[in-house]
């Protein structure tokens, strides 16, 4: 009996360890960050969910998500561009229902069809199709872009709700388009390998009545390693309700997102990551 109860409890661990919504990024999906380091907690919302993004059985990247603004607070991910097709399924998060969901990401319908469950209930802790209609000078703003994955399937991925945010159109199509395509190629000449965390800082307007929460702004950040004693980091801010980016360094973004945060000094990368 002892003997049944302890595999049963193995089980269980082994189980959690797997799942979508996780304790955790640095035990269960620390490939997406610079030395298996996320950000600190001084971006941690009140009502966090820790995603270890999943479709088709693998993790493509990491979101921390705001349960009660429906919105990312960020994104981590691997820069590896590739050509393709621009995917058009969107996909939610059934985990952030409860453990007993399916672990990879699904389209609504199959949640509605297959597993009994309301659009109600699924909206009570993430954004829905719904939320994102019938909007006025915003459109679905991903952090993570799907241009940054070199395959259908990463690039399938992104298109999840857990990873957008209500963005300013122009900046969206305009100067934030030019930063994730032209600056990007750019500044990631020579790199080995780039870690990537973008974010969204909360506002204080919401969409879909007073349900998804419009960012006031839009960073973005990176480590580049270069070799095994190289390292370059870059970073940018963008107000979201002008087509304008502003390029920072990596100090200078951790400072202002302590100023725009109000509470403890923002790291987003190891240190060994250069901050100037």
């Amino acid at each position: 009996m002892l003997w049944l109860l302890l595999l049963q409890i193995s089980a269980s661990c082994l189980w959690l360890g797997h799942s979508e919504v996780v304790t955790s990024f640095e035990s269960s999906c620390p490939q997406f960050f610079f030395r298996g380091t996320p950000p600190n907690e001084a971006l941690e919302p009140e009502s966090p969910a820790w995603i270890c993004q999943r479709y088709k059985n693998q993790y493509y990247f990491a979101t921390l998500y705001d349960r009660r603004r429906r919105i990312p607070v960020y994104s981590a991910y691997l820069y590896e561009p590739g050509s393709g097709t621009r995917p058009k399924t969107w996909l939610v998060e059934p985990q952030l229902m409860g453990p007993t969901y399916p672990k990879t990401m699904e389209r609504e319908w199959t949640l509605l069809n297959n597993f009994n469950i309301s659009s109600e209930e699924i909206s009570k802790s993430q954004a829905v199709l719904q939320d994102y209609k019938n909007l006025t000078g915003l459109n679905r703003g991903h952090l993570n872009p799907s241009g940054h994955h070199s395959d259908s399937n990463s690039r399938s991925a992104t298109f999840t709700l857990t990873n957008i945010v209500p963005q300013n159109e122009k900046l969206n199509g305009g100067a934030w388009n030019n930063y994730e395509q032209q600056t990007m190629i750019k500044s990631t000449k020579g790199c080995n390998t780039t870690y990537v965390v973008v974010g969204a800082v909360p506002g204080n307007n919401y969409i879909a009545k007073g349900k998804v929460n419009k960012p006031s702004y839009i960073w973005s950040s990176a480590c580049c390693v270069v070799d095994n004693n190289h390292r370059k980091s870059w970073a940018v801010i963008a107000e979201n309700d002008k087509n304008e980016v502003q390029l920072l360094t990596l100090g200078e973004l951790e400072d202002e997102l302590t100023r725009l945060y109000g509470r403890k000094q923002v790291s987003l990368f190891d240190r060994d990551c250069p901050r100037e």
